[in-house]
């Protein structure tokens, strides 16, 4: 049993230096790899997170101009449809007005027209009355023999 102590003991102080380099190798990866490592790492997730909130911020920024634009577009159409409803009732205004314009000349070249037929109207009647005894005259003497002072 001895002899099995006396192995471990020189496995155990044969492993002494190895145990120690393993330390130095532990701690050195610590300081040179780790620690810089977990430092990037860190640095890396603060950039990526504040380009996240950046990248929402940008978003919310657009939704709302994007809104904003919306609403100036829906004024603007709005303004462009009064100004054509008032283009339209300008319109439906002056054009009212040439048709009665149109309306009264009309009427009064009817008055004109009536006013000359019964002008030619009153004349053909005077003529007609004018000749009217003659034409009897004519016609008397035309049927009635000529005792009866007709002419034959």
């Amino acid at each position: 049993m001895q002899l099995i102590f006396q192995q471990l003991g020189e496995l155990f102080v044969g492993a002494i230096p190895t145990a120690g380099l393993f330390i130095v190798l532990v701690l050195a990866y610590q300081f040179l790899v780790q620690q810089p490592l977990t430092a990037a790492l860190a640095k890396r997730r603060e950039l990526t997170e504040g380009a996240m909130e950046a990248s929402q911020k940008a978003i919310a920024q657009a939704e709302a101009k994007t809104a904003e634009y919306a609403e100036r577009l829906r004024l603007a159409r709005g303004e462009a449809m009064k100004v054509r409803e008032q283009r339209l009732k300008q319109w439906t205004v002056e054009r009212d007005a040439a048709l009665e314009a149109a309306r009264k000349k009309a009427g009064e070249r009817v008055r004109q027209a009536k006013a000359e037929m019964e002008t030619e109207i009153a004349s053909a009647r005077f003529a007609i009355e004018a000749s009217a005894f003659d034409l009897a005259a004519q016609a008397v003497r035309a049927v009635l023999p000529l005792a009866a002072g007709g002419v034959r």
